[in-house]
C-alpha cells in the first residue's frame, strides 16, 4: 500500500488517468494524496469529478512540492520544459517515476540532479482497461523500495516485469507500440471477413474477439505460441494451408522490423 506516499501525476492524459484510476479502485492509495496536473482545467475538473476527493491542478510546481513521488505521464518533448520548470522544487529523495519514451534515467538524473532516484517505466495503452504490460528499470539511485512503489503502482493497472535498462528501447518497440500492430491485425482481418461478404459488424466483433481469446488463452495455459498454434492446424486443414499464406507473404518478418524500427526511433529519443 502507498498509505505514506503522496503522489503528483504530471500531464494526467491518457496514461496517466488510467493510473490514477488503478491506484485509486484499487484501493492502493486514497484519492487525496494524489495531485493531478494537466493543461486544461475543463479536464482536471471531469477527472475530479470521476474520482472524488483527487486533488487536480494546472500548477506543475504546486504539484511536485507536496510530493513523494512524482509520476511523469509527459511526451517526450514536452520534457525539457517541464524538468526545468519543477526540479528545483522537488526533493533529492523524491521518486521520480518516467513514461517518456527513449528517455534515459541518466539523461532525467542530469535534468533533475544527479542524485535523483529514478524509475524508468514503458507501459502501453491497455493500461486504461487494467490489462496493460509495463516493463521497469531502475536508475543509479532507485533503491529496491522506489522499485516497489513503481511495481505496486503499474500492477494495479496490468502486468509488470522489471529489466535492464539497455532493454527498455526494445520494450518500447515490441508492447509500448505493440497494440497499434495487434489494432492493424483487427482492422486487416476484419477487412478480410467483409471481403468474403460477411457485415462489418459481425467481422470486426469476431476478429477482436478471437485476438482477445487467443491472447488470454496463450497467457492461461502458459504454452508456447508455436504449440498453440499447432493445436489449431489440422493436416490439410484451412488454418495450415492460411498460415503458409503469411509465412509465404513475410508477416513473421514485417511483424520482427517494426519492433526494430520502432526501437531504432525510442534511442533517436533520448537524443533529441
Amino acid at each position: 500500500m502507498l498509505s505514506d506516499e503522496t503522489v503528483a501525476v504530471i500531464g494526467a492524459g491518457n496514461i496517466g488517468h488510467a493510473i490514477i484510476g488503478g491506484m485509486i479502485e484499487s484501493e492502493l492509495i486514497a484519492p487525496e494524496q494524489v495531485i493531478a496536473t494537466r493543461r486544461t482545467a475543463s479536464a482536471l475538473d471531469e477527472m475530479a469529478e470521476e474520482f472524488p476527493g483527487l486533488r487536480t491542478t494546472t500548477d506543475n510546481v504546486e504539484a511536485v512540492q507536496e510530493a513523494s513521488v512524482v509520476l511523469l505521464t509527459i511526451k517526450p518533448q514536452s520534457r525539457a520544459e517541464v524538468v526545468t520548470n519543477i526540479r528545483d522544487h522537488i526533493e533529492r529523495d523524491v521518486l521520480v517515476v518516467s513514461v517518456l519514451a527513449g528517455i534515459t534515467t541518466e539523461r532525467l538524473q542530469l535534468g533533475f540532479g544527479q542524485d535523483q532516484p529514478v524509475v524508468r517505466a514503458m507501459p502501453n495503452t491497455p493500461a486504461l482497461v487494467d490489462a496493460g504490460a509495463t516493463a521497469l528499470a531502475a536508475g543509479t539511485y532507485a533503491s529496491d523500495d522506489h522499485m516497489r512503489i513503481a511495481r505496486q503502482i503499474f500492477e494495479a493497472v496490468g502486468e509488470v516485469v522489471t529489466v535492464p535498462e539497455e532493454h527498455m528501447d526494445a520494450v518500447t518497440g515490441l508492447s509500448g507500440s505493440g497494440p497499434a500492430y495487434v489494432y492493424m491485425f483487427i482492422e486487416a482481418l476484419t477487412d478480410a471477413g467483409v471481403k468474403q461478404g460477411m457485415s462489418r459488424k459481425d467481422a470486426a466483433k469476431l476478429s477482436a474477439q478471437t485476438v482477445y481469446g487467443a491472447a488470454k488463452l496463450a497467457i492461461e495455459t502458459g504454452k508456447h505460441p508455436a504449440i498453440l498454434r499447432d493445436e489449431v492446424t489440422t493436416p490439410g486443414g484451412t488454418a495450415i494451408a492460411a498460415v503458409s499464406s503469411l509465412e509465404e507473404h513475410g508477416l513473421r518478418t514485417m511483424l520482427i522490423n517494426a519492433v526494430g524500427t520502432a526501437t531504432q526511433r525510442s534511442k533517436e529519443l533520448n537524443e533529441e
